[in-house]
């Protein structure tokens, strides 16, 4: 089995709904995210999955999150955003573009992360 791995991030503001405690509060994060494919299989170039489609969907769906309050993004409606949800989401969002997409990394701290496959 092969793995690759690719990093981005984002900053945004969120607050967590039906929580108590200073994350009932807006507050901001530099999020770190990576994103892990895995195959069996490699291409002709011995490649699992070019590294810059990789960067260039999560990219695209970063750039939806990015300075934004996640709050009011109409995805997040009524819904607390919390890392691991936002690691759900992106995921969802990848998958229809990265077949071989196997797990999604959300950091919001450098001690503090949540992931999501299926």
């Amino acid at each position: 089995m092969f793995e690759v791995k690719v990093e981005g991030h984002f900053s945004a503001a969120h607050h967590l709904l039906n929580y108590e405690g200073n994350c009932e509060n807006q507050h901001g994060h530099n999020w770190k995210v990576e994103i892990y494919a895995q195959g069996k299989h490699l291409n002709e170039s011995n490649i699992l999955i070019d590294f810059k489609i990789l960067k260039k969907e999560l990219n695209k769906v970063l750039d939806k999150l990015d300075h934004k309050d996640i709050n009011e993004l109409p995805e997040f409606k009524d819904i607390s955003p919390s890392s691991e949800i936002i690691s759900k989401y992106i995921y969802q969002q990848l998958k229809k573009e990265i077949p071989q997409l196997s797990k999604v990394c959300v950091w919001e701290t450098e001690k503090a992360r949540a992931s999501y496959w299926e």
